[in-house]
This record gives C-alpha cells, structure tokens and sequence, in this order.
C-alpha cells in the first residue's frame, strides 16, 4: 500500500459522494449541489485529475457544549474530496496506531476508552497516574509537520501528497475541528506522541482519547520523570504543548478525571457537569434512554438511583 496514489476515479468519487451524503438532512447547500450532481462530480474529477483543484472557504460557526468551540465547515464538493482522503488514509494508518487510541477509530469511542481506563486502574489500584491533554491541539498542529509525517511515513505518491497539501493548508492554521480529515490527521499527527511514549518510556500503561492522554506507573518519580521527558518531546518534534491545568500526577485509588467521567477502581461516576447537562436536556419521553445508556455497560453506576431520581423529580 505505501507509494499508491489515491484513487481518483470517477467511480470512486461517486461512492465518496454515497458516503458523505448518507444520513444528511436537506439544506439549500445540498440540494442546489445534488441539482447539477452530475455536472458537479464530473466537474471535480477533471480537476482532481488534471491537478487543478484548489479547496473553497470554509464557514464557521461557534457552538458551547462544555466548552465554547469554533467549528469550520468546507463546501460539500471539498467534504466529498475529505471523504476520498479519509477512506485513502485510513486503511493505511490504522494497522500502525496503537491498541490503546480510541477516538475515531472503527469499533473503539467513548465507552470502550472508559471502560479499558478502569480496567487498567483495577489492575493497578496502588500506581500513580500522570492525566494530561493538549493545549488548543487542533489550533496548533504544524502543516509542514503533518505533511512531513504523512510524506516520509507512508505515502510516497507525489500527486497524492499536492492533494493532501491543498487540504491541509486550506485552513490558515492547524486543522479545522469540523473537518472528516482532522480525525485521521489527529491521530497520524498524535501517533508520534504514542510511540514515543509506549515504546520509549514504556509506561505499565498508556491511553490516549483524541488529545486526552493518562499513563500509570507504580513509581512517582518515574512518571514525573515521563511527564518532563513527554514536555520536551512535544514541544521539540510536534511543536505542542501540554495544557497547564490538566498536566497532574495522583493515586489511582483517589479517581481520574477524564473524559466526562470519574472513574476509580471499582466504579465510575458522571462528573457533575455532565450530570447537569443530562438534567438540562431531561423529558419523560427520554427518561428510559438516558437510563438505559448510563446503565448498560456498567460493572458500576455512571450515576446512583438518588441522583436520578433527583433528575427525574424535578
């Protein structure tokens, strides 16, 4: 696989467009361009192949979902060209990541990377473990970096590489949160961090979930030693940093903090911002599906019957 070009048949642009279209509801946007489809898709295959395609401006919008995040939205033309990139990169690069990276991953998410943290936290209920994200991840990866990875990695293809180029640099700085692409450039761009780490400091264990990452050791001085070590290689080799607030070292006994929930060796909880948003968005007609998420996969309650029946009798 390493050294082929990316498919760029009008075959295959058909079945990007399937796929990008699957589940979308209708907007103007779309239906203007689903009008001329034909026109539209033979239009983008010319340009692909002749090397003419240049990437539209994005639209962005601000959404707050725990956090304020601004969120960038290509022209669909360009999302079926991310959908052909995502289908050509990911067969390639997953078989390289690691077991433990669970965000945008086919049969990984949320849940699993949940419930593999406090499997690794009942194992090793006396370790320290050293939790840390990112610092505005998606704002700062390095284009010449990431084209770097990718280039020198995997894909040797030169005609493929300009059109992972046009992409990338498409965005004036890092890469745009509501892009397909970002989730596969995340985890190839990461995935330097996840050897280094794995491999180099061979921590007993490690997980990353999107720019969320924990390490266990049982040694304390060891782990601050990783955490210096893993400081000094972000910032050399993938020009990051860690998020100053999130950047701590504590008992596995004592819980972790991570993504949405508190999870300690026998049990986990919803932390209370999340339970917050439940009860914002809480209805008798929803009331058993929420239950039956929060219960389903559980050796322990995300959320105890009290605090529930607080929600539900309100």
């Amino acid at each position: 696989m390493i050294g082929s070009s990316i498919d760029l048949s009008l075959e295959n642009i058909w079945k990007s467009w399937f796929a990008f279209r699957k589940g979308k509801k209708s907007t103007t946007e779309l239906d203007k361009f689903q009008f001329n489809l034909e026109t539209n898709l033979f239009k983008l295959h010319k340009d692909l192949n002749a090397t003419q395609y240049k990437h539209g401006k994005y639209k962005e919008f601000i959404v707050s979902d725990n956090k304020r995040r601004e969120i960038s939205v290509a022209p669909i033309r360009d999302r079926i060209v991310h959908r052909l990139i995502y289908d050509y990169l990911t067969p390639i690069y997953d078989k390289t990541f690691i077991y433990d990276v669970w965000s945008c991953r086919i049969g990984k998410g949320l849940l699993g990377a949940i419930e593999r943290i406090q499997k690794f936290s009942k194992a090793h209920p006396c370790h320290y473990v050293w939790r840390a994200d990112i610092e505005k991840f998606f704002d700062n990866v390095d284009h010449g970096i990431l084209l770097k990875i990718i280039s020198l990695k995997k894909i040797k293809d030169e005609k493929t590489m300009e059109l992972m180029k046009e992409v990338i640099e498409s965005f004036d700085k890092g890469i745009p949160i509501g892009n397909l692409t970002s989730q596969i450039f995340a985890n190839i761009y990461l995935n330097e961090l996840d050897r280094f780490v794995k491999y180099g400091l061979k921590p007993t264990a490690y997980l990353r979930y999107g720019d969320d990452f924990i390490l266990f050791k049982k040694d304390f001085e060891k782990l601050e030693s990783f955490q210096e070590k893993t400081k000094q290689f972000l910032e050399k080799n993938l020009k990051l940093k860690l998020h100053p607030k999130n950047n701590l070292i504590f008992p596995v006994k004592s819980g972790i903090k991570i993504l949405g929930v508190k999870i300690y060796p026998n049990g986990r909880k919803l932390i209370p911002r999340n339970v917050k948003r439940i009860e914002s968005r809480l209805s008798v007609k929803n009331a058993g599906s929420y239950w039956g998420i929060l219960g389903k996969h559980a050796n322990s309650k995300m959320i105890d019957k009290y605090e529930w029946s607080l929600l539900t009798n309100r």
